[in-house]
């Protein structure tokens, strides 16, 4: 009997299982959002509102802004090293870039527009960097690999009238991995793990060549070192960890941005203390298209995803309303639509 798979149900799972609703599609996920919006655009007069947010970035950050523009602003210590590389598709020219900076291999390589980890690879030797190449979008980040144990997602603004943020979401991602008991293959891990049967196929084509490999006790093997959710990492709630230090340190390194008040930052560190000392590596800053992670810890219920999302849009309405009272305006209408069928239509050719 051929099965019909609904938006509630994993293909590469072993059957039809029915999805958590963290792993449902952004599109049915977000439709009472899609309401809350439209109240949101009717109180301020523009259906653009949200480019409000941040005037320093295109369209506010919601669709094909410059992730490098952004980074470059920040101060260098807190950045990896960032190189800019349009329509490449020779390996050589690249590795003479990564000569240039004293980059070596593992990079990591992604779009220079892009969101939710969308062809994002850690490079980890030529063969690899051709591969990629021959179906690169035209605009890509080359970065090196912070080789540094936590990764964290943390939700920041600050209102355009106050000099101060807020952190309104900590999350730490808990990488895609299997722990070895010294007689199971790696192929019967990845069954026995509930959290890799979302993405069995992938990960068999992936290590196809280690599926018999039998990992000893308590060996761990990250399968994913792309902190996506979408590819496996699971996103934990650290709310009850944020406090003054943690916003103190985040208000520092938002200081040179220009006219940017709401978004996430994508960092890497050696610990929760060290990031609240400010010992960090920002990988990705985004915009108004930022999600409070958080909401995806598999402990969260849907009601309390869907009142901290509620949160986070109405701080995107109280910021645009500021913004406008300064003189900035809104984006127009058609300029979106352009910016996000151009951004659609790049990553269907890429």
């Amino acid at each position: 009997m051929k099965l019909t798979y609904l938006p509630f149900m994993s293909k590469e799972s072993n059957l039809a299982t029915p999805l958590k609703w963290e792993f449902w599609p952004y599109w049915l996920f977000y439709i009472p959002i899609y309401f809350l919006f439209i109240g949101h655009a009717i109180r301020s007069r523009s259906l653009c509102y949200f480019t409000l947010v941040n005037p320093g970035m295109k369209l506010g950050g919601f669709a094909a802004y410059s992730k490098f523009e952004i980074l470059e602003q920040l101060h260098p210590k807190y950045l990896p090293k960032t190189i800019l590389l349009n329509i490449v598709r020779q390996k050589e020219v690249v590795l003479e870039k990564m000569a240039e900076q004293n980059i070596f291999f593992p990079i990591i390589l992604k779009p220079e527009e892009g969101e939710r980890g969308w062809r994002v690879e850690k490079i980890c030797s030529e063969k690899e960097l051709d591969q990629y190449l021959v179906s690169a979008p035209k605009k890509l980040l080359l970065q090196e690999f912070i080789d540094l144990p936590e990764e964290y997602g943390v939700m920041y603004y600050r209102l355009p009238s106050q000099k101060k943020g807020f952190i309104s979401s900590l999350m730490k991602r808990d990488f895609l991995a299997v722990t070895g008991d010294g007689s199971a293959t790696l192929l019967e891990l990845l069954y026995q793990s509930k959290r890799c049967s979302h993405h069995l196929a992938r990960l068999k084509q992936k290590f196809q060549n280690e599926l018999n490999v039998i990992l000893s006790f308590g060996e761990k093997k990250i399968l994913e070192e792309i902190g996506n959710h979408n590819r496996g990492t699971a996103f934990l709630n650290l709310n009850d960890l944020i406090n003054s230090d943690l916003v103190l340190a985040f208000d520092q390194v938002s200081t040179p941005l220009h006219e940017w008040y709401f978004g996430r930052y994508d960092v890497k560190t050696k610990s929760l203390e060290a990031m609240i000392e400010g010992d960090f590596q920002v990988i990705e800053l985004n915009g108004v298209n930022s999600e409070p992670a958080h909401i995806y810890d598999s402990s969260m219920s849907l009601l309390k995803a869907y009142r901290d999302l509620f949160i986070h849009w109405n701080i995107i309405l109280k910021i645009s309303i500021e913004n406008r009272k300064r003189g900035f305006k809104a984006a127009p209408m058609l300029d979106v639509y352009r910016s996000l069928r151009d951004h659609f239509r790049n990553k269907a050719l890429a």
